[in-house]
């Protein structure tokens, strides 16, 4: 017999794994931080399996989500961002990927890091729900709502508060994976 997991991992092996190896495990590293902010806010419109089909080119293009370096992009990097069939040719996306590469340097400043300025929305520890369908887990909660608040004010782009708890939902500070699935368990007990 199979693990039992959430439901929205259907079958396809790429979001299997995804589901399997990534989701909610709680993240430290600011590039992969970025990563995900940048590709939660490329979904948006989309479905999550679009984007992890495109990710490995997003890590190209992007610079493996060096800040430094996406932050500094010109015209005609978003030019060439916008030729690229291997990402999500938007502007507004990819311009926001730069803006917030930019913002996610000002954040590392002020806390010192990107991880340290993500993770206080949750106090340094993930919030561990307790869903027993996918049907309960919410758009939006009062984390994400002053996530999305407090990271427009700082220059952020595309970081509404769904797309604020997509992103807590996928870097860790949340544990959404429903009761009976088997990841729910093991993620609970990684607190950091």
């Amino acid at each position: 017999m199979g693990k039992t997991r959430c439901g929205w991992a259907g079958s396809d092996p790429l979001y299997v794994a995804y589901h399997d190896d990534e989701w909610g495990v709680p993240a430290h590293d600011d590039r992969h931080l970025l990563e995900m902010l940048v590709l939660e806010g490329a979904q948006a419109g989309l479905s999550w399996l679009t984007i992890l089909r495109k990710r490995e080119h997003y890590r190209v293009a992007f610079d493996g989500f060096d800040a430094e370096k996406v932050a500094a992009y010109s015209e005609a990097d978003v030019r060439r961002l916008l030729a690229d069939p291997g990402i999500v040719r938007n502007r507004l996306k990819i311009e926001s990927a730069v803006k917030n590469a930019a913002a996610v340097l000002r954040a590392r400043d002020e806390f010192g890091s990107f991880y340290s300025f993500i993770w206080r929305y949750v106090g340094g520890v993930p919030v561990q729900n307790a869903w027993r369908s996918i049907a309960e887990l919410p758009a939006r909660t009062e984390p994400s709502d002053a996530m999305s608040k407090d990271m427009k004010k700082r220059g952020f782009s595309f970081v509404g508060s769904t797309i604020c708890y997509s992103f807590m939902q996928a870097v860790g500070l949340a544990n959404d994976h429903i009761i009976g699935c088997f990841r729910h368990e093991e993620v609970k007990k990684m607190t950091r």
